[in-house]
């Protein structure tokens, strides 16, 4: 097993090698496998309301559900990551996710599709998401944003890759024998990736800690840890209850439109595809910016974004707006993973990053439940989309506080360093 240690490591197996980069190949495709957990549910979403004859509002408590399951998740996945390395919740995660599908392809009603989401599927996607994030995070220093947005946008790869096949499936074969494909492509896969991850990272402390001396501030940004912890989980719920409008209810709303569900699913896959170059080009702004000005920045164009909603619902405007949106807020999660490195230990990555992650899934979680609930009482999305413009407005109020933090700070770390 590899030491963990202050210093970088500079062998064929250390930090910014060539095998820190095929790591990070092997994650993003555990990460896109892995990932189908969070969009599914969205996909078969008009089809599971149909059946069980249920409103939207309760259609869109599976993926509420699988949302808090994969917040908690991730919070869990990530200690075990921290203490016995990224395989094993991989491994957990795998074995939960296949088991869930499978339940859920059985369940005689919405409540029990809803339970086996939130405490199968939802808590076995979560070792594909905030663990590799930090375990990522660990292989690299400088090229560490870039390489975040990359297994970053494993999540949105699986949001590219998998509505238009679950879709199609569900068309053909219908929803419950998709799920049953579903676990055992997953369960195959995913087992023989976790594999190639045997070997742990060496821990490098973050450039915060550099600056005063090799230990990181009582205070990081001039407040307790415990408030910057709090700051980035209250950024986080309000970001994503905003990003959840389009994200969840995209297909749905296309279906309402009359525009069917099949041109919802191009528009969402459209989204996150640029998400995906998002999540890329947010990385290399992270490089050479920071965390805190990334988070800003993605902030404001996400509340450019969610306003041309409110002005155009025509088909063709719908799949430019989706596809700026999918690449204005794509940078915004990964960019809280940078800030935890920059500002917390590395060897408690895996349970603050997965604490932060779990915030934002929380957000789209409750931000994906109150639009569909909006709709039913409102009979429009509009209500739902200026909802999510107040909750960004939040995040961006958080964002700018802290940047505005650190720029004071920076002549104090200058003058330690």
């Amino acid at each position: 097993m590899t030491s963990h240690d202050s210093r970088p490591r500079h062998d064929k197996h250390g930090i910014d090698s060539a095998y820190a980069w095929l790591r990070l190949v092997v994650a993003v495709l555990l990460s896109t496998t892995g990932g189908v957990g969070m969009w599914s549910v969205v996909v078969v979403l008009p089809a599971v309301q149909s059946e069980f004859g249920i409103a939207r509002a309760d259609a869109s408590l599976p993926y509420t559900m699988t949302m808090i399951g994969f917040g908690l998740g991730g919070v869990l996945m990530g200690k075990l990551a921290d203490r016995l390395g990224i395989v094993v919740p991989v491994v957990l995660g795998a074995t939960l996710l296949s088991l869930g599908y499978l339940a859920s392809a059985h369940a005689p009603g919405i409540y029990q599709f809803t339970l086996l989401q939130g405490l199968l599927v939802g808590v076995g996607t979560s070792a594909t998401f905030a663990p590799l994030i930090s375990d990522t995070s660990l292989w690299f220093v400088k090229r560490r944003g870039t390489a975040v947005g990359l297994i970053a946008s494993g999540n949105y790869l699986a949001g590219a890759m998998w509505p238009p096949v679950v879709q199609h499936f569900v068309q053909t074969v219908g929803w419950r024998d998709t799920h049953i494909g579903i676990a055992l492509f997953c369960f195959c896969t995913m087992l023989a990736l976790a594999m190639m991850l045997r070997r742990r990272a060496p821990l490098v402390e973050p450039a915060a800690a550099m600056a005063f001396g090799g230990s990181l501030p009582i205070r990081p940004l001039g407040v307790a840890p415990a408030t910057l912890q709090w700051l980035l989980v209250i950024a986080g719920v309000a970001c994503c209850v905003a990003m959840a409008m389009p994200q969840v209810h995209l297909v749905a709303y296309c279906s309402d439109l009359g525009y069917g569900a099949a041109r919802g699913a191009e528009m969402l896959s459209l989204l996150l595809v640029c998400g995906v170059i998002s999540r890329l080009v947010f990385g290399w702004i992270s490089d050479h910016t920071g965390g805190l000005r990334t988070l800003l920045l993605g902030s404001v164009l996400q509340t450019f974004a969610l306003c041309l909603y409110l002005f155009s619902d025509g088909l063709v405007s719908l799949y430019l707006i989706s596809a700026l949106f999918g690449f204005f807020q794509g940078g915004i999660v990964p960019s809280y993973a940078i800030i935890v490195r920059e500002y917390f230990s590395p060897k408690e990555a895996g349970a603050r990053i997965g604490i932060v992650m779990m915030a934002t899934l929380f957000g789209m979680a409750f931000g994906g439940w109150m639009s569909g609930a909006i709709f039913d009482w409102t009979g429009s999305y509009g209500t739902a989309f200026v909802h999510g413009i107040t909750w960004n407005l939040l995040n961006l109020s958080i964002a700018g506080w802290l940047l505005r933090l650190s720029i004071k700070r920076r002549p104090a770390v200058s003058a330690a360093s």
